[in-house]
């Protein structure tokens, strides 16, 4: 869905778009995991998704359906950063990253067989010049990286903890959505992307404040 988004959207707007994701986060985390998410912190929520359709609205206006896909690629990753969740606290991190991989490739060598000799030019195979090889050995690398990490802090912490520590992925997809592509999200879009980060940033600071108060006196935990 990301992939597919990023041929109709700014590398910015489509981040932005798919940062509704946290938000899911820290819900499922209230009603599934049975973590602690008090009333401001899902009034920020709302403002944060508020600050989402602002991204949506120009992107939709302008490309149609495929501004959606970052909606879809939000709930997806919500659901598998849950299901990490649970498996993280008693699965070895590398091993729970080499299944993914394992279970990936199962996944996809029988579409791309199912696709040989159809029209499905997406699942074509092409062989990738050896510049394209550098690119995609990079995306692997930083890929099993990242994934690796976010596993390892899921061990340690909730998931409404951390979720809000991924807005840095905003700020940082628009420099280099410029840098790369001289790409930069329109006004309404900008506005969007500000009031998002600005939500995630009050609840980075909230759950300071609540584990603050917990390690202060344990018994009566804040609930906000």
């Amino acid at each position: 869905m990301m992939f597919t988004a990023l041929q109709y959207l700014p590398l910015a707007d489509a981040v932005a778009i798919a940062f509704v994701m946290p938000f899911l986060m820290l819900l499922l985390g209230k009603y599934v995991l049975n973590e602690v998410i008090g009333p401001r912190r899902l009034i920020a929520c709302l403002v944060g998704f508020a600050g989402t359709l602002l991204v949506v609205q120009p992107s939709f206006a302008e490309v149609g359906w495929p501004a959606l896909l970052p909606l879809g690629v939000a709930v997806n990753f919500s659901v598998f950063m849950l299901i990490t969740r649970q498996i993280a606290k008693e699965t070895d991190p590398i091993g729970l990253q080499a299944v993914s991989g394992v279970i990936a490739v199962a996944i996809m060598i029988p579409l791309f067989i199912f696709a040989h000799g159809r029209d499905l030019p997406m699942l074509h195979l092409i062989a990738p010049t050896a510049f394209e090889w550098q690119l995609l050995l990079s995306i692997g690398v930083l890929g099993s990286l990242s994934h690796l990490l976010m596993t390892w802090s899921l061990r340690y912490a909730p998931s409404a903890t951390l979720a809000p520590m991924q807005y840095l992925e905003i700020p940082i997809a628009t420099i280099i959505g410029f840098l790369v592509f001289q790409d930069l999200p329109n006004g309404l879009a900008a506005v969007g992307i500000v009031i998002t980060i600005a939500a995630g940033l009050y609840v980075i600071l909230r759950e300071r404040n609540v584990a603050r108060a917990e390690r202060l006196n344990p018994a009566t935990p804040e609930h906000a």
